[in-house]
């Protein structure tokens, strides 16, 4: 796998000092080198940082005071500010963050058993403009730095330390499934994710990060080359005449392009097992019929997959609703009865807007979308719904 290249300090904070948090391993040791100082520092301080929580380079009690002075000087480990945090009564966490700007994101982990889903953001908004989804609706601000994704996961893994053994809820998996396009904030998430997996961060399996894409179909072209994680493809329609109006990046790189990029880049993973998820929101009387199910059959009957349904999700200035429960239940029958494994998500944290399609945050909306967002979502309705 390649590496991409540490940022220059101005890009990891408003100081000239460097953020050490979002530096990845090979990031951290070019750091380090470039100080003069020698390689095994960099193991140590990511032990620090990722493992133990650490954000005072006093703490770090096997690195020597004038080393420490020294970091002081020049860096600091530095992530955003937790402005709330909320508790469902199904056990969902969210963590409203604020970030450089004002803007806030949002971070939400999901319990299940032994198993803690920590869905992270990677943008402030969202560029892509997706009509069954809240964030589309806050339109884009900017990209998160790879200090600020982390630091998602860091703010969690702190929390639930501190919950106490019948609270601890240990962060097992990660997906990139938050806030924003994953792929249009490519090198920051790369960065982030490949402290993710490293083994003196957070240690987490390939299989247990999963990244959510729309379709940026050039840089998924791109994304064997760094990292090695799961991949969802985030479809939501079978036809490109419907996701067009759906997840209007299919205009640019439609379903047949998309799906070709997709099954590349699981046939470059070493693991000839791996599959793809395919993520499909059901919304009533758009896209939930018998008919659309036997179509998603069809178009998927050569990709090695997965299908998640994803019944709907309501939220302020959306007209779509939740498809019924015996739409949900024929739709997977379809799939099943097709010979796909096709399993329908609970909805998690409905209570404090923390369930899949609902996260908003609280951005300084710099294309307008907002204004915008009711009448596109109107049009799509009028499209299914008139005959054909």
């Amino acid at each position: 796998m390649s590496e991409l290249k540490p940022k220059d300090a101005a890009e990891q904070t408003q100081t000239d000092k460097v953020n050490l948090l979002g530096l990845s391993p090979v990031q951290m040791l070019e750091f380090f080198e470039s100080i003069g100082e020698k390689s095994f520092r960099a193991a140590q301080v990511v032990k620090w940082i990722h493992q133990h929580g650490v954000s005072s380079f006093d703490e770090m009690t096997n690195i020597s005071k004038g080393l420490r002075e020294k970091l002081k000087a020049i860096s600091i480990i530095e992530a955003p500010e937790v402005v709330s945090h909320h508790l469902s009564v199904d056990g969902t966490r969210k963590w409203i963050i604020r970030v450089d700007g004002g803007s806030c994101v949002e971070a939400v982990l999901i319990p299940e058993g032994a198993r803690g889903t920590l869905c992270v953001s990677s943008q402030v908004g969202c560029s892509l403009d997706c009509s069954f989804c809240s964030t589309g609706k806050q339109g884009f601000n900017r990209d998160l730095t790879s200090a600020e994704i982390i630091g998602q996961v860091w703010i969690a893994a702190k929390d639930t330390d501190s919950m106490g053994p019948t609270q601890n809820r240990v962060i097992t998996n990660v997906v990139m499934m938050g806030m924003g396009e994953p792929l249009m904030n490519f090198d920051n998430v790369v960065a982030a994710m490949q402290l993710m997996m490293e083994d003196n961060a957070y240690g987490l399996s390939k299989r247990r990060v999963t990244l959510s894409t729309a379709g940026v179909v050039p840089k998924l072209d791109e994304l064997a080359d760094y990292v090695d994680v799961s991949l969802a493809i985030s479809l939501h329609a079978a036809n490109d005449e419907l996701r067009n109006k759906l997840v209007p990046i299919n205009r640019k790189y439609p379903i047949d392009l998309l799906m070709k990029s997709a099954q590349n880049y699981i046939e470059r993973m070493p693991d000839l097992r791996r599959k793809l998820t395919i993520e499909y929101t059901l919304i009533d009387k758009v896209n939930d019929s018998v008919e659309q199910a036997e179509e998603l059959a069809k178009l998927l009957q050569d990709v090695p997959c997965k299908i998640n349904l994803i019944p709907f999700n309501p939220f302020p200035l959306s007209d779509y609703k939740r498809s019924s429960g015996n739409a949900i239940r024929r739709f997977q029958d379809v799939l099943i009865g097709a010979g796909y494994t096709a399993t329908v998500r609970t909805t998690r944290g409905e209570d404090i807007d923390a369930a899949c399609g609902q996260l908003a945050g609280a951005v300084n909306d710099l294309t307008r979308r907002s204004q915008r967002y009711r009448d596109r979502a109107e049009s799509v309705l009028k499209v299914v719904e008139s005959p054909s």
